[in-house]
Protein backbone atom coordinates (compact mmCIF):
# COMPACT_ATOMS: atom_id res chain seq x y z
CA UNK A 1 0.00 0.00 0.00
CA UNK A 2 2.54 2.41 0.41
CA UNK A 3 4.62 1.60 -2.12
CA UNK A 4 1.76 1.92 -4.20
CA UNK A 5 0.78 6.04 -2.65
CA UNK A 6 4.50 6.58 -3.09
CA UNK A 7 4.15 5.76 -6.90
CA UNK A 8 0.93 7.89 -6.93
CA UNK A 9 2.77 11.11 -5.53
CA UNK A 10 5.73 10.39 -7.81
CA UNK A 11 2.99 10.51 -10.81
CA UNK A 12 1.41 13.50 -9.23
CA UNK A 13 4.48 15.37 -8.92
CA UNK A 14 5.22 14.68 -12.44
CA UNK A 15 2.34 15.75 -14.14
CA UNK A 16 2.60 18.90 -12.56
CA UNK A 17 6.25 19.03 -14.01
CA UNK A 18 5.02 18.32 -17.32
CA UNK A 19 2.33 21.14 -17.57
CA UNK A 20 4.60 24.08 -16.75
CA UNK A 21 5.29 25.91 -19.60
CA UNK A 22 9.42 26.03 -20.72
CA UNK A 23 9.54 28.71 -23.13
CA UNK A 24 12.38 31.37 -22.23
CA UNK A 25 15.50 31.13 -23.69
CA UNK A 26 18.80 31.82 -21.19
CA UNK A 27 18.97 34.85 -23.58
CA UNK A 28 15.51 35.90 -22.31
CA UNK A 29 15.75 34.95 -18.47
CA UNK A 30 19.28 36.95 -18.54
CA UNK A 31 17.63 39.97 -20.18
CA UNK A 32 14.16 39.88 -18.02
CA UNK A 33 16.74 39.97 -15.06
CA UNK A 34 18.80 42.32 -15.98
CA UNK A 35 15.36 44.82 -17.42
CA UNK A 36 14.47 44.77 -13.83
CA UNK A 37 17.30 45.60 -12.35
CA UNK A 38 17.91 48.21 -14.58
CA UNK A 39 14.34 50.00 -13.72
CA UNK A 40 14.92 49.35 -9.82
CA UNK A 41 18.23 51.33 -9.99
CA UNK A 42 16.60 53.97 -12.56
CA UNK A 43 13.36 54.88 -10.82
CA UNK A 44 12.42 52.69 -7.54
CA UNK A 45 11.84 55.99 -5.27
CA UNK A 46 13.50 54.06 -2.74
CA UNK A 47 16.73 52.85 -3.54
CA UNK A 48 18.30 54.96 -0.99
CA UNK A 49 16.82 52.72 1.49
CA UNK A 50 18.12 49.80 -0.42
CA UNK A 51 21.43 47.61 0.60
CA UNK A 52 23.23 48.41 -3.01
CA UNK A 53 26.14 45.78 -2.18
CA UNK A 54 23.24 42.88 -1.24
CA UNK A 55 20.83 44.32 -4.23
CA UNK A 56 24.12 44.22 -7.26
CA UNK A 57 25.43 41.04 -5.63
CA UNK A 58 21.91 39.35 -5.83
CA UNK A 59 21.97 40.35 -9.09
CA UNK A 60 25.29 38.71 -10.28
CA UNK A 61 24.25 35.32 -8.81
CA UNK A 62 21.27 35.62 -10.62
CA UNK A 63 22.80 35.96 -13.95
CA UNK A 64 24.25 32.48 -13.96
CA UNK A 65 21.30 30.76 -12.20
CA UNK A 66 18.43 32.28 -13.81
CA UNK A 67 20.31 30.27 -16.65
CA UNK A 68 19.46 27.00 -15.53
CA UNK A 69 15.94 27.08 -14.08
CA UNK A 70 13.91 24.07 -15.07
CA UNK A 71 11.01 25.89 -16.62
CA UNK A 72 9.54 29.40 -16.91
CA UNK A 73 7.90 29.07 -13.12
CA UNK A 74 11.22 28.51 -11.55
CA UNK A 75 12.60 31.51 -13.45
CA UNK A 76 9.98 33.96 -12.58
CA UNK A 77 9.88 32.61 -9.09
CA UNK A 78 13.96 33.68 -8.81
CA UNK A 79 12.71 36.96 -9.78
CA UNK A 80 9.57 37.40 -7.18
CA UNK A 81 12.95 36.53 -4.92
CA UNK A 82 14.64 39.40 -6.26
CA UNK A 83 12.09 41.64 -5.82
CA UNK A 84 10.96 40.57 -2.61
CA UNK A 85 14.48 42.30 -1.13
CA UNK A 86 13.48 45.40 -2.00
CA UNK A 87 10.62 44.95 0.61
CA UNK A 88 8.38 47.28 -1.21
CA UNK A 89 4.43 46.52 -0.97
CA UNK A 90 3.96 48.77 -4.85
CA UNK A 91 6.77 46.61 -6.38
CA UNK A 92 6.08 43.82 -7.90
CA UNK A 93 6.62 40.58 -10.56
CA UNK A 94 3.36 39.05 -11.65
CA UNK A 95 3.58 35.47 -13.62
CA UNK A 96 1.95 35.80 -17.11
CA UNK A 97 -1.43 33.87 -17.57
CA UNK A 98 0.14 31.17 -18.73
CA UNK A 99 1.64 30.18 -15.35
CA UNK A 100 -1.40 32.38 -13.73
CA UNK A 101 -4.01 29.68 -14.66
CA UNK A 102 -1.91 26.61 -13.14
CA UNK A 103 -1.38 28.20 -9.82
CA UNK A 104 -4.09 27.34 -6.84
CA UNK A 105 -3.99 28.86 -3.30
CA UNK A 106 -6.88 27.04 -1.67
CA UNK A 107 -8.18 24.14 -3.51
CA UNK A 108 -7.12 20.53 -3.44
CA UNK A 109 -10.08 18.57 -5.04
CA UNK A 110 -12.68 17.34 -2.49
CA UNK A 111 -11.17 20.15 0.07
CA UNK A 112 -11.25 23.77 -0.43
CA UNK A 113 -9.38 25.42 2.72
CA UNK A 114 -8.53 29.32 3.23
CA UNK A 115 -5.92 30.13 5.40
CA UNK A 116 -5.73 33.57 7.97
CA UNK A 117 -3.21 35.18 9.69
CA UNK A 118 -4.51 34.97 13.08
CA UNK A 119 -1.64 35.88 15.89
CA UNK A 120 1.09 34.99 13.29
CA UNK A 121 -0.80 31.51 12.99
CA UNK A 122 -1.97 29.53 10.29
CA UNK A 123 -5.65 28.89 10.80
CA UNK A 124 -8.62 27.77 8.76
CA UNK A 125 -11.13 30.53 8.30
CA UNK A 126 -13.13 29.15 5.48
CA UNK A 127 -13.81 25.73 4.11
CA UNK A 128 -16.27 23.88 1.24
CA UNK A 129 -19.55 23.44 2.87
CA UNK A 130 -19.30 19.48 3.12
CA UNK A 131 -15.57 19.68 4.98
CA UNK A 132 -16.63 22.19 7.84
CA UNK A 133 -17.17 19.01 10.51
CA UNK A 134 -13.79 16.91 9.36
CA UNK A 135 -11.90 20.00 9.03
CA UNK A 136 -13.47 22.66 11.68
CA UNK A 137 -13.01 26.48 11.56
CA UNK A 138 -9.97 27.92 13.83
CA UNK A 139 -8.17 24.78 12.96
CA UNK A 140 -4.08 25.53 13.31
CA UNK A 141 -2.26 24.24 10.21
CA UNK A 142 1.00 22.67 12.62
CA UNK A 143 3.16 21.24 9.71
CA UNK A 144 3.52 21.53 6.45
CA UNK A 145 5.43 18.27 4.34
CA UNK A 146 6.99 17.43 7.64
CA UNK A 147 8.12 20.80 8.64
CA UNK A 148 6.98 22.89 11.46
CA UNK A 149 4.52 25.91 9.77
CA UNK A 150 6.99 28.94 11.50
CA UNK A 151 9.94 27.19 9.48
CA UNK A 152 7.70 26.28 6.37
CA UNK A 153 6.82 29.81 5.73
CA UNK A 154 10.37 31.46 6.33
CA UNK A 155 12.26 29.00 3.80
CA UNK A 156 9.10 28.52 1.52
CA UNK A 157 6.86 31.50 1.41
CA UNK A 158 7.98 34.49 3.03
CA UNK A 159 11.23 35.28 0.57
CA UNK A 160 9.12 35.06 -2.40
CA UNK A 161 6.75 38.18 -0.73
CA UNK A 162 7.31 42.20 -1.85
CA UNK A 163 5.63 43.95 0.71
CA UNK A 164 6.40 47.22 2.80
CA UNK A 165 5.13 45.97 6.43
CA UNK A 166 6.49 42.77 8.45
CA UNK A 167 2.61 42.56 9.42
CA UNK A 168 1.35 42.68 5.81
CA UNK A 169 4.10 39.84 4.50
CA UNK A 170 2.78 37.67 7.17
CA UNK A 171 -1.10 38.18 6.20
CA UNK A 172 0.33 37.62 2.79
CA UNK A 173 2.29 34.48 3.43
CA UNK A 174 -0.15 32.77 5.05
CA UNK A 175 -3.12 32.93 3.03
CA UNK A 176 -0.47 31.61 0.16
CA UNK A 177 1.19 28.95 2.17
CA UNK A 178 -0.18 26.27 0.39
CA UNK A 179 -0.10 28.12 -3.07
CA UNK A 180 1.27 25.52 -5.75
CA UNK A 181 0.97 24.14 -9.15
CA UNK A 182 -1.68 21.77 -10.35
CA UNK A 183 -1.19 18.54 -9.21
CA UNK A 184 1.60 19.64 -5.99
CA UNK A 185 0.93 17.77 -3.25
CA UNK A 186 1.09 18.66 0.27
CA UNK A 187 1.07 16.25 3.72
CA UNK A 188 -0.37 19.05 6.46
CA UNK A 189 -0.91 18.40 9.93
CA UNK A 190 -3.77 20.04 11.71
CA UNK A 191 -4.27 20.85 15.13
CA UNK A 192 -8.30 21.48 15.59
CA UNK A 193 -9.67 23.34 18.43
CA UNK A 194 -10.33 20.51 20.83
CA UNK A 195 -6.68 19.63 20.45
CA UNK A 196 -7.23 17.12 18.10
CA UNK A 197 -4.14 16.64 15.42
CA UNK A 198 -5.40 15.61 11.74
CA UNK A 199 -3.11 14.65 8.89
CA UNK A 200 -3.86 15.02 5.16
CA UNK A 201 -2.21 15.11 2.47
CA UNK A 202 -4.01 17.44 -0.20
CA UNK A 203 -3.61 17.43 -3.86
CA UNK A 204 -3.74 20.93 -6.10
CA UNK A 205 -6.71 20.20 -8.36
CA UNK A 206 -9.95 22.23 -8.69
CA UNK A 207 -12.87 22.03 -6.47
CA UNK A 208 -16.05 21.30 -8.20
CA UNK A 209 -18.19 22.57 -4.93
CA UNK A 210 -19.48 25.75 -4.95
CA UNK A 211 -20.72 26.32 -1.57
CA UNK A 212 -18.35 27.44 0.94
CA UNK A 213 -18.68 27.75 5.22
CA UNK A 214 -19.16 30.72 6.36
CA UNK A 215 -20.42 31.91 3.11
CA UNK A 216 -18.25 34.62 1.52
CA UNK A 217 -19.75 38.22 2.60
CA UNK A 218 -21.92 40.18 -0.09
CA UNK A 219 -19.70 43.09 0.43
CA UNK A 220 -21.17 46.01 -1.60
CA UNK A 221 -19.32 48.73 -3.33
CA UNK A 222 -20.99 50.95 -0.43
CA UNK A 223 -23.00 48.97 2.71
CA UNK A 224 -25.17 51.56 4.92
CA UNK A 225 -27.18 50.51 8.03
CA UNK A 226 -27.90 52.21 11.46
CA UNK A 227 -27.27 50.98 14.73
CA UNK A 228 -28.60 51.92 18.11
CA UNK A 229 -28.63 55.68 19.67
CA UNK A 230 -29.06 57.73 15.89
CA UNK A 231 -25.36 55.96 14.71
CA UNK A 232 -25.26 55.53 11.03
CA UNK A 233 -22.82 53.27 9.69
CA UNK A 234 -21.31 53.65 5.94
CA UNK A 235 -18.72 50.89 5.02
CA UNK A 236 -16.40 52.64 2.05
CA UNK A 237 -15.14 49.64 0.20
CA UNK A 238 -12.90 50.83 -2.52
CA UNK A 239 -12.47 53.93 -4.11
CA UNK A 240 -11.72 52.52 -7.79
CA UNK A 241 -15.27 53.23 -8.85
CA UNK A 242 -16.26 56.92 -8.95
CA UNK A 243 -19.82 54.83 -8.37
CA UNK A 244 -19.31 55.12 -4.85
CA UNK A 245 -19.42 58.97 -4.81
CA UNK A 246 -23.04 58.70 -6.54
CA UNK A 247 -23.85 56.05 -3.88
CA UNK A 248 -22.29 58.12 -0.76
CA UNK A 249 -24.48 61.39 -1.92
CA UNK A 250 -27.55 59.29 -2.50
CA UNK A 251 -27.31 58.10 1.33
CA UNK A 252 -26.34 62.11 2.35
CA UNK A 253 -30.15 62.91 3.28
CA UNK A 254 -30.82 60.19 5.84
CA UNK A 255 -26.33 61.04 7.30
CA UNK A 256 -27.45 63.72 8.20
CA UNK A 257 -29.98 62.59 10.80
CA UNK A 258 -26.75 60.56 11.98
CA UNK A 259 -25.72 61.42 16.04
CA UNK A 260 -22.76 59.48 15.31
CA UNK A 261 -21.01 58.38 12.70
CA UNK A 262 -18.85 54.97 11.50
CA UNK A 263 -17.01 54.71 8.31
CA UNK A 264 -15.31 51.25 7.81
CA UNK A 265 -12.15 51.20 5.42
CA UNK A 266 -11.09 47.90 6.21
CA UNK A 267 -11.52 46.02 3.25
CA UNK A 268 -10.62 49.29 1.20
CA UNK A 269 -8.08 48.25 -1.48
CA UNK A 270 -7.59 51.92 -2.57
CA UNK A 271 -8.69 53.49 -6.23
CA UNK A 272 -8.09 56.86 -7.17
CA UNK A 273 -7.08 59.38 -4.19
CA UNK A 274 -9.79 62.28 -5.68
CA UNK A 275 -12.73 59.81 -5.28
CA UNK A 276 -12.13 59.31 -1.85
CA UNK A 277 -11.71 62.56 -1.05
CA UNK A 278 -14.37 64.05 -2.83
CA UNK A 279 -16.15 61.68 0.23
CA UNK A 280 -14.51 63.33 2.87
CA UNK A 281 -15.80 67.13 1.59
CA UNK A 282 -18.49 66.24 3.46
CA UNK A 283 -16.92 64.83 6.89
CA UNK A 284 -14.70 67.68 7.95
CA UNK A 285 -15.32 70.92 8.93
CA UNK A 286 -12.19 72.72 6.98
CA UNK A 287 -12.15 74.33 3.87
CA UNK A 288 -8.75 73.36 3.32
CA UNK A 289 -7.37 69.49 3.57
CA UNK A 290 -3.71 68.59 3.91
CA UNK A 291 -2.79 65.33 1.62
CA UNK A 292 0.24 63.57 1.27
CA UNK A 293 3.74 65.07 0.10
CA UNK A 294 5.15 63.68 -2.81
CA UNK A 295 8.57 63.15 -4.51
CA UNK A 296 10.02 61.42 -7.25
CA UNK A 297 13.71 60.43 -7.95
CA UNK A 298 15.40 63.08 -10.42
CA UNK A 299 17.95 61.53 -12.92
CA UNK A 300 20.63 64.33 -14.73
CA UNK A 301 23.16 62.39 -16.07
CA UNK A 302 25.76 65.15 -16.82
CA UNK A 303 24.93 66.32 -12.66
CA UNK A 304 25.89 62.41 -11.70
CA UNK A 305 29.46 62.48 -14.03
CA UNK A 306 30.60 65.46 -11.86
CA UNK A 307 29.42 63.92 -8.69
CA UNK A 308 31.93 61.40 -9.45
CA UNK A 309 35.01 63.52 -8.03
CA UNK A 310 32.61 65.70 -5.29
CA UNK A 311 33.29 64.40 -1.62
CA UNK A 312 30.37 65.55 1.47
CA UNK A 313 33.17 68.62 2.25
CA UNK A 314 32.75 69.92 -1.17
CA UNK A 315 29.05 71.05 -0.74
CA UNK A 316 29.31 72.83 1.78
CA UNK A 317 27.94 76.02 0.95
CA UNK A 318 28.16 74.74 -2.35
CA UNK A 319 24.68 73.75 -4.23
CA UNK A 320 26.25 72.96 -7.67
CA UNK A 321 28.10 70.33 -5.80
CA UNK A 322 25.54 69.43 -3.59
CA UNK A 323 23.45 68.33 -6.15
CA UNK A 324 25.83 66.37 -8.01
CA UNK A 325 26.77 64.12 -4.95
CA UNK A 326 23.18 63.72 -4.68
CA UNK A 327 22.82 62.61 -8.43
CA UNK A 328 26.16 60.54 -8.06
CA UNK A 329 24.48 58.76 -4.79
CA UNK A 330 21.24 58.11 -6.58
CA UNK A 331 19.99 60.23 -3.68
CA UNK A 332 18.44 63.32 -6.08
CA UNK A 333 14.03 64.01 -5.47
CA UNK A 334 12.35 66.21 -7.06
CA UNK A 335 9.81 67.17 -4.89
CA UNK A 336 6.22 67.97 -6.39
CA UNK A 337 4.50 71.25 -5.99
CA UNK A 338 2.11 71.32 -3.18
CA UNK A 339 -1.13 73.11 -2.32
CA UNK A 340 -3.98 72.03 0.29
CA UNK A 341 -6.71 70.91 -1.64
CA UNK A 342 -9.80 73.56 -1.36
CA UNK A 343 -12.95 71.93 -0.05
CA UNK A 344 -15.80 73.59 -1.54
CA UNK A 345 -18.65 71.69 -0.15
CA UNK A 346 -21.50 74.12 1.69
CA UNK A 347 -21.42 73.75 5.15
CA UNK A 348 -24.76 73.32 5.32
CA UNK A 349 -24.23 69.86 3.53
CA UNK A 350 -21.86 68.58 5.56
CA UNK A 351 -22.11 65.81 8.37
CA UNK A 352 -19.81 66.42 10.85
CA UNK A 353 -20.83 64.28 14.33
CA UNK A 354 -18.35 62.09 16.01
CA UNK A 355 -16.48 59.74 13.65
CA UNK A 356 -15.19 56.09 14.14
CA UNK A 357 -12.86 55.58 10.85
CA UNK A 358 -12.23 51.29 10.96
CA UNK A 359 -9.23 50.69 9.28
CA UNK A 360 -6.89 47.48 9.04
CA UNK A 361 -4.25 46.02 7.33
CA UNK A 362 -6.43 45.78 4.07
CA UNK A 363 -6.39 49.32 4.36
CA UNK A 364 -4.37 50.50 1.22
CA UNK A 365 -3.20 52.68 -1.10
CA UNK A 366 -5.39 55.44 -1.95
CA UNK A 367 -7.94 54.16 1.16
CA UNK A 368 -4.51 55.34 3.53
CA UNK A 369 -4.20 58.96 1.14
CA UNK A 370 -8.01 59.49 3.04
CA UNK A 371 -6.72 58.92 6.09
CA UNK A 372 -4.09 61.75 5.41
CA UNK A 373 -6.33 64.08 4.72
CA UNK A 374 -8.69 62.92 7.45
CA UNK A 375 -5.13 63.44 10.20
CA UNK A 376 -5.78 65.65 12.75
CA UNK A 377 -9.47 65.95 12.67
CA UNK A 378 -10.58 65.86 15.92
CA UNK A 379 -14.12 64.93 15.61
CA UNK A 380 -12.91 61.38 14.32
CA UNK A 381 -10.91 58.51 15.90
CA UNK A 382 -8.92 55.89 13.92
CA UNK A 383 -9.70 52.15 15.53
CA UNK A 384 -8.67 49.15 14.56
CA UNK A 385 -5.05 47.89 13.33
CA UNK A 386 -1.92 49.88 11.29
CA UNK A 387 -3.43 50.17 7.68
CA UNK A 388 -1.78 48.48 5.08
CA UNK A 389 1.40 50.84 4.65
CA UNK A 390 2.33 50.77 0.74
CA UNK A 391 0.84 53.53 -1.75
CA UNK A 392 2.84 55.38 -4.66
CA UNK A 393 2.78 55.66 -8.67
CA UNK A 394 4.10 52.07 -10.32
CA UNK A 395 5.92 52.04 -13.47
CA UNK A 396 4.57 48.75 -15.77
CA UNK A 397 6.26 47.32 -17.88
CA UNK A 398 6.82 43.84 -19.55
CA UNK A 399 9.22 40.86 -18.94
CA UNK A 400 9.66 38.38 -21.42
CA UNK A 401 7.38 35.42 -21.49
CA UNK A 402 4.50 37.60 -20.83
CA UNK A 403 5.48 38.64 -17.19
CA UNK A 404 4.76 42.15 -15.75
CA UNK A 405 6.51 43.87 -13.46
CA UNK A 406 5.76 47.18 -11.63
CA UNK A 407 8.74 49.18 -9.85
CA UNK A 408 7.01 52.05 -7.36
CA UNK A 409 8.42 55.17 -8.69
CA UNK A 410 6.22 58.23 -6.07
CA UNK A 411 6.93 58.36 -2.43
CA UNK A 412 4.20 59.67 -0.21
CA UNK A 413 4.52 60.95 3.18
CA UNK A 414 2.18 63.08 5.75
CA UNK A 415 2.42 66.66 5.27
CA UNK A 416 5.06 67.47 7.50
CA UNK A 417 7.40 65.06 6.26
CA UNK A 418 6.49 62.14 8.27
CA UNK A 419 6.49 58.32 6.51
CA UNK A 420 3.70 55.58 6.75
CA UNK A 421 5.26 53.77 3.64
CA UNK A 422 6.50 50.95 5.57
CA UNK A 423 4.68 51.59 8.97
CA UNK A 424 0.98 51.96 8.25
CA UNK A 425 -1.39 54.54 9.51
CA UNK A 426 -1.63 54.11 13.23
CA UNK A 427 -5.10 53.38 14.72
CA UNK A 428 -5.96 55.91 18.05
CA UNK A 429 -7.41 52.98 19.37
CA UNK A 430 -6.44 49.42 18.54
CA UNK A 431 -8.62 46.87 18.66
CA UNK A 432 -7.68 43.58 17.18
CA UNK A 433 -9.89 40.48 16.32
CA UNK A 434 -9.03 37.52 17.83
CA UNK A 435 -9.81 33.76 16.78
CA UNK A 436 -12.52 33.42 19.42
CA UNK A 437 -13.86 36.40 17.88
CA UNK A 438 -13.95 35.15 14.51
CA UNK A 439 -15.32 31.37 15.61
CA UNK A 440 -17.82 33.36 17.35
CA UNK A 441 -18.44 35.52 14.47
CA UNK A 442 -17.95 38.53 16.37
CA UNK A 443 -16.71 41.98 15.49
CA UNK A 444 -14.65 43.54 18.16
CA UNK A 445 -13.71 46.49 16.11
CA UNK A 446 -16.96 47.42 15.47
CA UNK A 447 -18.42 46.49 18.63
CA UNK A 448 -15.62 48.85 20.25
CA UNK A 449 -16.63 51.98 17.86
CA UNK A 450 -20.19 51.91 19.15
CA UNK A 451 -18.99 52.09 22.59
CA UNK A 452 -16.84 54.76 21.50
CA UNK A 453 -19.03 56.68 20.01
CA UNK A 454 -22.26 56.60 22.27
CA UNK A 455 -22.47 59.42 24.20
CA UNK A 456 -19.71 61.53 22.49
CA UNK A 457 -19.40 64.93 22.03
CA UNK A 458 -18.45 67.16 19.20
CA UNK A 459 -14.91 69.25 19.83
CA UNK A 460 -15.48 72.63 20.93
CA UNK A 461 -14.08 74.26 17.75
CA UNK A 462 -16.82 72.38 15.49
Amino acid sequence: MKKYLLFAFVLLAFDAQAQIPNTLTPAQKVYGLSKFWQEVNYNFVYLDKVDRAQWDGAYQDLITKVQHTPNDYAYYRELQRFCALLKDGHTNIYFPKSLDTLLYTNMFGKYRIFLSNVDNKAIVTRTNLSIKNELPLGSEVMEVNGTPTADYLKQQVLPYISSSTDYVLMDIAINNLLQGLKGESYHVKFRTPDGKVKALTLTHEKTLEKEVYPAFEDRKLLDFKWYPNGTAYVALNSFSNPEINKLFLEKLPELRKAKALIIDLRYNGGGSTGIGRQILDYLTPDTLLYGSRNMTRQHLASFKAWGKFATPKDTVGNAWTTKSLLSYQDKLFYPFDYAPYRNQVNPAEKVIVPTALLIGHNTASAAEDFLIYADNQKHMTKMGENSFGSTGQPFLFDLPGGAVARVCTKKDTYPDGREFVGYGVKPDITVKSTLKDYIQKKDPVLEQALKHLKGQKLASRL
